[in-house]
């Protein structure tokens, strides 16, 4: 996958739209701007004017996260909203919890016990509270292109939709 050189803050509109397809993309900072908060390992920055062996050793860094991982996995703001590929959605605190421990350990398996203790840190929840929760999480995510996977036996599973 090619990584797309972004002018920054000039081209902040076009940015948007490559988070939105996780592309890979290394801004070019203006000498006088402050570079945007980068939450995303496709995308980094340079201040320019940069050396031209910088630059290539960004590119090349940038080239190898994209062949090993095409899309970030969502992120989960302190505010309760959940983003991934330039979406997002507002989360109970229940599914904040939920969202929270899935999305650390993206593309894994969550067990069930951590998925509870994550949620219910002082008392254990009755097997039903957990799936109910679980299944609204699952019909909340699949707004953003995610889907949560019953592994049976072991847990829950938090993934891009195919």
């Amino acid at each position: 996958m090619d990584v797309v050189l972004v002018r920054w803050p000039e081209e902040a509109i076009r940015l948007e739209e490559l988070r939105a397809l996780a592309a890979p993309r290394l801004l070019l900072v203006a000498p006088e701007a402050d570079p945007p908060a980068i939450a995303d390992a496709l995308e980094d920055w340079i201040r320019m004017p940069a050396d031209d062996r910088d630059l290539r050793a960004r590119v090349a860094t940038l080239a190898d996260r994209s062949g090993r991982a095409p899309a970030a996995g969502p992120a989960l703001d302190a505010d309760g909203l959940l983003r991934f590929r330039g979406k997002w959605i507002a989360l109970s605190p229940v599914e904040q919890a939920l969202a929270a421990a899935l999305s650390d350990r993206f593309g894994a398996v969550v067990g069930r016990d951590a998925l509870a203790k994550r949620v219910w840190p002082t008392e254990a929840p009755t097997r039903n509270a957990l799936d109910v929760h679980m299944l609204r999480l699952r019909r909340r995510v699949c707004e953003l292109g995610l889907e949560v996977k019953t592994v049976r036996a072991r847990g829950y599973l938090l993934q891009a939709a195919e």
